[in-house]
C-alpha cells in the first residue's frame, strides 16, 4: 500500500513550474493524454506544413499559375507553412506541459514568429480581397492595374509592416516605458506572457478589426457585382463568359478562405480584447482552446483549395505521378478543360 501511494506521488508532484516561490500552477495530464495531445499536435503541424508546402510548390513550379492572385496566395501559404514550421511545436509543448521551460530568449522569439506569421496571414487575406475587388468590379482594367509588380509590393508590405510592429512592442522597451502605470509584474515564473497590461488586446485589436472591415466590406460589393455579373452572363462571349466565371469562383473561394479566417480567429481576438479588462480571468484551458482553433486556420486553406479549385486538383495528381519529372510538366495549362 505504501508503495503505491509512492508511486502516486510520482505520478502527480506538486502542480508547480518550478520549485520556486512565485511559480506558476502546472496541469499535470495523465500520460495517455499528454501522449494524445501531443500526436494530434504532430497530424495538425505535418497538415498545415505539407498543404501548405504544396501550395508553394505549385505556384512555384506551373508557369500558369505565376499571376499576381496565385503569388499573394504563395506568400500566405509561406507564412502557414513557417507558423506550422516554427511556432506550433512550442506552442504544443507549452500546451501540453502547462508551462514554458525553454527561457526568456526562445519565449521571445516564439511570441515574435507567432504573431509576425498570424498577422501577416490576415494582410496577405486584406490584399486578396482588393484583388479579387479589382478583378470582379474592374475587369477591363485590372490586367494592367494589378500587375506582378504591384502584388510584390502587396507582399513586401504584408510580411514588412507586422514585422516592423512586432519588433516595435516585443524588442524596444518603448511601449513599456510609456505604459509603465499599467504595466503588472509577472504573475508567475513559467509562463510566457511577455506583457501583462490592460491595454494590450486594445493595441492589437485594430490589427485584426481593420483588414476584416476591409475584407467584409469589399466582399459584400463582390458579391453584389458578381450577381449582376450573372445575369448578364449570356450576353457575353464564350471567352469571357468562361473568364467572368472563373474570376467569380476565385472570389467565392477567397471568400470562403477569409470566413472560415474570422470564424477562426474571431474568438481568440475578443477573449484577448474582454480579458485584459476583466483582469485575465479565462480558465487557461479554454485560452489554449482559443489559441488552437485560430492556429487551425493555418490548416484551412490548402483543404479549401482542393475542394475548390480544379486547377489545384490537377496540379496535386501531376505531383503525385511521375508525370512531374517530365520536361512539359511546367508549361501544362491546368485551367484547360
Amino acid at each position: 500500500m505504501s508503495a503505491v501511494l509512492n508511486q502516486g506521488a510520482e505520478e502527480h508532484p506538486t502542480a508547480f513550474c518550478y520549485q520556486v516561490n512565485g511559480s506558476c500552477p502546472r496541469t499535470v495530464h495523465p500520460l495517455g493524454i499528454r501522449l494524445a495531445i501531443y500526436l494530434a499536435g504532430a497530424v495538425g503541424m505535418l497538415i498545415t506544413v505539407l498543404g501548405n508546402l504544396f501550395v508553394v510548390f505549385a505556384v512555384s513550379y506551373f508557369k500558369v499559375l505565376h499571376t499576381p492572385t496565385n503569388f499573394l496566395l504563395l506568400s500566405l501559404a509561406l507564412a502557414d507553412m513557417f507558423l506550422g514550421l516554427l511556432v506550433l511545436p512550442l506552442s504544443t509543448i507549452r500546451s501540453v506541459e502547462s508551462c514554458w521551460f525553454l527561457g526568456d530568449f526562445l519565449c521571445r522569439l516564439h511570441t515574435y514568429l507567432d504573431t509576425l506569421f498570424c498577422l501577416t496571414s490576415i494582410f496577405h487575406l486584406c490584399f486578396i480581397s482588393i484583388d479579387r475587388h479589382c478583378a470582379i468590379c474592374e475587369p477591363l482594367i485590372y490586367p494592367s492595374k494589378f500587375t506582378v509588380r504591384v502584388a510584390i509590393r502587396y507582399i513586401l508590405a504584408g510580411w514588412g509592416i507586422p514585422a516592423a510592429y512586432t519588433a516595435f512592442f516585443l524588442y524596444t522597451d518603448v511601449v513599456e516605458n510609456a505604459l509603465s502605470q499599467w504595466l503588472e509584474e509577472m504573475p508567475c515564473v513559467g509562463s510566457c506572457q511577455l506583457l501583462f497590461n490592460k491595454f494590450w488586446g486594445w493595441l492589437n485589436f485594430p490589427m485584426f478589426f481593420f483588414p476584416c472591415l476591409i475584407m467584409i466590406s469589399l466582399y459584400v460589393k463582390i458579391f453584389v457585382v458578381a450577381i449582376r455579373q450573372a445575369q448578364q452572363i449570356n450576353t457575353l462571349s464564350k471567352n469571357l463568359a468562361g473568364a467572368a466565371k472563373r474570376e467569380r469562383k476565385a472570389a467565392k473561394t477567397l471568400g470562403i478562405a477569409v470566413g472560415i479566417y474570422l470564424l477562426c480567429w474571431l474568438p481568440f481576438t475578443i477573449d484577448t480584447l474582454v480579458d485584459s479588462l476583466l483582469n485575465f480571468v479565462t480558465p487557461p484551458l479554454v485560452f489554449d482552446i482559443f489559441i488552437w482553433f485560430a492556429y487551425f486556420n493555418s490548416a484551412c486553406n490548402p483543404i479549401i483549395y482542393v475542394f475548390s479549385y480544379r486547377w489545384f486538383r490537377k496540379a496535386l495528381k501531376l505531383c503525385l505521378s511521375r508525370e512531374i519529372f517530365s520536361p512539359r510538366t511546367p508549361t501544362i495549362d491546368l485551367y484547360q478543360e
